[in-house]
């Protein structure tokens, strides 16, 4: 039988602290599309695999 492996999605508040980073930057980046995010309800979820890919090709 085969499992899929479960990518790390994080909240604002969880990515800010991983990038340590304010949330508002988040926000900022997220509003620019300079990082991926989808929206769960009202609330910004984020593909840790993909954000850390967009900060890597912006050089940051």
């Amino acid at each position: 039988m085969e499992t899929k492996e479960t990518k790390p999605i994080l909240s604002v508040k969880e990515l800010a602290r991983y990038l340590k980073v304010s949330p508002y930057s988040i926000y900022k980046l997220a509003r620019e599309g300079k990082i991926p995010g989808f929206k769960v309800g009202n609330k910004l979820r984020f593909d840790l695999e993909a954000v850390l890919e967009a900060l890597k090709k912006l050089g940051l």
